[in-house]
């Protein structure tokens, strides 16, 4: 882990998406941050002295999906899934697919595996797989604004967590994707889908893969915007976090930062400090993963 030690900076944003306002002041205290997203060994280690399944490895209870199929409530995540061509970016079920037997072992299906992605981020984990990851290693979640300066590297205000260019001089600085959005992902940062933590530049407080690779889970409960967020208490926060869309399925959301391998210009600008993604809790998926903090003191 790498010790920071804490300060002001600006969170939020009030020139891109509406729940990213308003940008204000926040001062958080010092804490230990993971150098790099847990990966699929960290989380193989956990698994392997807890005996812990995650949520995916499990069928969905009927009674918490009113109205689903029961031929779909088996095992499985959600996938990402190029389209062939060009299609509407106001539905995302033309790219992304329920897969029976996709999991953190199988992030794209059954007969996918870790072979050479131990140093992956690990995909798949719900808020309940996260939680138990970090009450095993002693450690917890970041709250949003935790995150977020984290993710700046000292560098609050920019456009980027590196400055205000996306590739500056032609480098690519995150995992992120090139190419019209979701059908023609070229690589031209080396990668298609996750990729090795530690693989492109840290920031300037020496992490690695806060922007880009994996969305991130927090602490904190979604809201609409920032000012919502400092007017609620805990159980409230909670209530509210749920989507308003799907009132017959009351599944609680986090907020999730970073952004991802699917973050594009032409689609998703979110692969900067200040974006924020609102996600259920009981779903894990092939592009989110999470890292840790811990609160102890600093140093000596």
């Amino acid at each position: 882990m790498v010790w920071l030690p804490g300060g002001r900076f600006r969170m939020g944003s009030d020139h891109h998406y509406p729940e990213e306002a308003p940008a204000h002041e926040v001062e958080v205290g010092g804490f230990w941050i993971d150098r790099t997203p847990v990966t699929n060994r960290q989380f193989a280690a956990f698994v392997e002295a807890t005996g812990h399944v995650t949520v995916a490895e499990l069928a969905p209870r009927a009674e918490d999906y009113p109205g689903a199929l029961p031929e779909l409530l088996k095992p499985g995540s959600l996938v990402f899934t190029p389209t062939p061509g060009p299609v509407r970016l106001d539905d995302w079920s033309q790219w992304w697919q329920w897969t029976f037997g996709a999991d953190w072992r199988h992030p794209t299906g059954p007969e996918s595996s870790l072979d050479g992605l131990s140093d992956h981020p690990v995909v798949h984990v719900a808020l309940a797989d996260v939680e138990a990851y970090c009450a095993w290693a002693g450690v917890e979640l970041p709250t949003e604004a935790e995150w977020e300066y984290a993710a700046w590297g000292g560098m609050s205000g920019h456009e980027f967590a590196w400055g205000d260019e996306l590739e500056p001089g032609g480098q690519h600085m995150a995992n992120v994707w090139q190419g019209p959005f979701p059908h023609g992902n070229t690589g031209a940062d080396g990668w298609i889908r996750t990729s090795p933590v530690g693989v492109f530049p840290p920031n300037g407080f020496g992490l690695f893969d806060m922007i880009g690779n994996v969305w991130e889970w927090t602490a904190d409960w979604w809201t609409a915007g920032h000012a919502l967020a400092r007017a609620c208490c805990a159980p409230e926060a909670r209530a509210r976090s749920i989507d308003p869309a799907q009132p017959e399925i009351p599944i609680p959301r986090r907020v999730l930062k970073g952004g991802s391998h699917l973050c594009a210009p032409s689609y998703c600008r979110r692969y900067r400090p200040a974006a924020r993604h609102a996600h259920p809790i009981d779903t894990g998926t092939s592009h989110i993963g999470f890292r840790c903090i811990r609160r102890a003191p600093g140093p000596a």
